[in-house]
């Protein structure tokens, strides 16, 4: 959607490495309102692009598509996709038909665009759930691929939205991945109940100062059902989304593997 950072540019890096020196490398910026929900930041949203296009012919791109909404959606616009599964929890929970709006959105792009592959970061891991899975259901032509999520040196995840955070809240924002660190080495090193693993989680996270807690959850990480406990065999991933400067402030979502020891 815009506002690039480095973490885009290790998507189009990755992306250029698989397309090989035949294939071509599109990058689409649109800021899609189908996304949106009432009360959210659509209208304040990061939008830069200037910026965006001086990064991406410094990247190579070979097409950078930037359409209107008005070119996007027709005015009499009466069909959209909806996904009835992965999107119940997390991000879904707090913004009704915002993967719709996702999935319609992207839809559309792979209709218009015909990519072979497309690379989506790890970094919003419910976003690529279900893309793969509309990509699956709908026996869509193209393979998608994942990204691991690009970080700070002080970890904090990569993201649009960190432009928005105040020198306060920009200081404290590595600890939720300080946080979600310290739960993994919980896991790993022998402890399988996910009540008790959130809990410590949840507990962490409101210590931040001025942060709320969306959701700090471990779920099967294909199907993002909600685990009991952890077994072997069974990926697992640790989810959460903080805002920081009260429930008003800036959301930030990040989110890390659990591999249980063999």
């Amino acid at each position: 959607m815009g506002a690039l950072h480095e973490g885009h540019v290790a998507l189009i890096r990755r992306a250029r490495r698989l397309a090989g020196l035949k294939g071509k490398v599109v990058v689409s910026i649109f800021v899609n309102p189908t996304q949106f929900g009432p009360g959210e930041d659509f209208s304040s949203y990061p939008r830069s692009f200037d910026a965006d296009r001086t990064l991406c012919k410094r990247e190579g791109v070979d097409l950078l598509f930037h359409p209107s909404p008005d070119e996007m959606y027709e005015g009499d616009a009466s069909i959209s996709i909806v996904e009835r599964s992965l999107s119940k929890g997390l991000c879904g929970a707090s913004r009704p038909g915002h993967f719709d709006g996702v999935c319609t959105v992207v839809a559309i792009l792979f209709q218009i665009l015909a990519p072979d592959i497309a690379v989506f970061g790890e970094k919003d891991w419910q976003q690529l759930a279900v893309i793969r899975r509309m990509v699956r259901d709908l026996r869509m032509p193209v393979r998608i691929t994942g990204h691991p999520t690009v970080r700070e040196d002080d970890g904090l995840a990569l993201s649009s939205r960190n432009r928005l955070l105040s020198p306060e809240a920009r200081l404290v924002a590595p600890r939720i991945h300080q946080f979600l660190l310290a739960v993994v080495m919980e896991a790993e090193n022998g402890e399988t109940s996910v009540v008790r693993l959130q809990k410590r989680l949840t507990e962490d996270l409101l210590s931040i100062p001025g942060a709320s807690v969306d959701y700090a959850q471990i779920t099967d990480a294909a199907t993002l059902y909600p685990l009991k406990r952890l077994e072997l065999g069974v990926p697992a991933r640790v989810l959460v989304a903080v805002r920081l400067g009260g429930t008003r402030g800036v959301r930030l979502i990040d989110n890390l593997p659990i591999l249980l020891p063999r």
